[in-house]
Parts: structure tokens; sequence; C-alpha cells
């Protein structure tokens, strides 16, 4: 139950941010739904994953219940996959308040259509909030993720590793794993 609390957070922000992506979710059906979110992590784990989605009114419903600790969601247009860490982590990002100190991993093996580089609540591309889009990729939350001393430019390059949102305390390691032109 926790966990669809903490992805409830998250989706509820990327509700408001991504109305019109949202409203083309929604023409899709539950069994169509299920399948591209599961697009978003290795067979292995989507195998054994939970599948939430958000309704109309921002409320949380399960479409298929897991048994690994992961749970997958569509955000907007972008595949979400998180482990139980990943989920507390986001939903830290949604709620404003300090990231907990555990490790997390969020498959986005279908890669996402960007977000800002350098600001974790820009809702669009701006000509000063260096935009990025990352193909297929994992994602490495939680502070010791710093340590892994990837690059914390404002403007790298999206098919090696990288650290997003450097700077700020949801700072965590984004990590290409394949070309995006294999996915989407």
């Amino acid at each position: 139950m926790r966990a669809l609390t903490t992805i409830f957070a998250v989706a509820l922000w990327l509700f408001v941010v991504a109305p019109t992506a949202n409203a083309q979710q929604k023409q899709i059906s539950d069994s169509a739904y299920i399948a591209n979110a599961l697009s978003a992590a290795p067979e292995a784990v989507a195998k054994g994953a939970a599948v939430v989605r958000m309704g109309e009114s921002g409320s949380m419903r399960t479409l298929r219940a897991g048994n690994n600790g992961f749970t997958c969601l569509i955000m907007g247009t972008d595949r979400m996959c998180n482990d139980r860490n990943g989920t507390e982590f986001f939903n830290t990002l949604m709620k404003h308040v300090p990231p907990p100190d555990k490790m997390g991993i969020s498959y986005m093996l279908a890669g996402d259509e960007g977000a800002s580089n350098t600001d974790p609540y820009a809702a669009g591309k701006t000509a000063d909030n260096h935009w990025i889009v990352t193909g297929p990729h994992i994602m490495v939350v939680g502070p010791a993720s710093k340590a892994l001393g990837y690059t914390e430019a404002q403007d790298p390059d999206p098919t090696r590793p990288y650290m997003m949102w450097a700077g700020t305390p949801y700072e965590h390691a984004m990590i290409p794993v394949a070309p995006r032109s294999e996915h989407r």
C-alpha cells in the first residue's frame, strides 16, 4: 500500500505537468497500458512487477499485482519501473522533502521524452534549463549514487553515464543501456 501511495504522488505531479500526454494514455485499454508500462523494465523484472494506472482524478488503480517489489507505470509518455527505494526517492522529490539515504533503481528501457538536467521541477523545455533526452537507461538514485563519479555537466552526452540534477538533493545517476533507436 505504501508503494502505491508514493507512486500516486509521483504520478499526480506528472499529471499536472503533462495533461495532454495523460489524456492520450486514457485512450488505450488496460491491457495495452500494462504492456506499455512493463516495457520500461527488463523481462525478468517486468514478469513480477505490479502495474498501476492513474485515473482522471489522480487516483491510482492497480491493474496488476506484483511480487518482486517493482512497480511500473506510464507518466505522461514516459514508461518507468521503480523498486521500492526508487519509488520512495521520487516521492520525496514530489513532496519537496529531502530524499532518503537509500540506493534505488529505476528502469526506463523505452527512454524518455526529456527533462531539465538542472531543475527537477521544470515542466518543459526553456532556453536555459538544459533540456536533455536520454534513450533507454537505468537510474541509480540516492546520495551514494554521487560516488559513481559521472560527469555533472549541465549538457552532458546522453549516450554516456551522467548525473542528473547535479548539486540538488535529487541528484542521481543516469546510465544509458542502448541506443534510443532500439526502443519506442
